[in-house]
């Protein structure tokens, strides 16, 4: 595994072969194979793995928010970053969950309940901030009838009464320009637009807040790239 994840940034998904990961880490290709006998199960390992640990750092950041007090615009900024931060350590990783498919691998669904915990702590945060009446109300709801699949309400713990009833759809836009604007960081395509990126985040996490009624404090300390 740490043979593969240093293979990443240099090679890609598609350059992990047992033969690839066997040189990286000084091994014998029947040992790799012992573990790991095809391709897709080693990547099937580093998916689960980076989801597991961008989440996790999620969960830390908002354990700590929460300990310290802050409200849920507060809670947001600090998840986000978190997720920034361990994006930016592990550009491999990032790229192997967020970026183009792997052609020839199809994710099992054991990479499903790890991929999860990123929107489950969006999630949260959105919906402490619903229960403590820190969200406004929206200006205009989804038209027509609900969007959403049973999962999403699962994951949310229900859908919310008007005029909140549309929340859940919020939320999955707000998770989406989350990992969006990662994408255009992480792959630079933002360095040449805006003088500072990490302040250009906060403000970007703080506009896609504003969708769900939800007021990101920018005054706190902001991170450095």
């Amino acid at each position: 595994m740490a043979a593969a994840r240093r293979l990443l940034p240099k090679e890609g998904a598609p350059g992990l072969s047992p033969e690839a990961v066997a040189a990286e880490g000084g091994l014998a290709v029947s040992d790799v194979a012992a573990v790991f006998p095809h391709r897709d199960d080693l990547l099937t390992a580093l998916v689960v793995d980076a989801y597991d640990a961008s989440a996790a750092a999620m969960e830390r950041a908002d354990a700590d928010a929460v300990a310290g007090g802050a409200p849920a615009g507060a809670r947001l900024l600090a998840v986000t970053r978190a997720l920034r931060a361990w994006s930016f350590a592990h550009t491999g990783e990032f790229t192997l969950i967020y970026g183009s498919p792997v052609p020839g691998y199809h994710a099992p669904q054991d990479t499903v309940p790890p991929a999860s915990r990123t929107p489950a702590v969006l999630a949260g945060i959105v919906r402490a901030a619903l229960e403590g009446g820190e969200l406004l109300p929206p200006r205009r709801t989804v038209p027509g009838p609900p969007l959403l699949r049973p999962e999403a309400v699962q994951l949310f713990g229900g859908v919310p009464d008007a005029p909140f009833s549309d929340i859940v759809e919020r939320g999955i836009v707000l998770w989406s320009s989350l990992i969006g604007l990662l994408v255009f960081q992480v792959f630079s395509r933002t360095h040449d637009s805006v003088r500072d990126e990490s302040a250009y985040f906060d403000f970007a996490i703080a506009v896609a807040a504003e969708g769900i009624g939800l007021t990101v404090p920018l005054d706190e300390p902001a991170h450095t790239d």
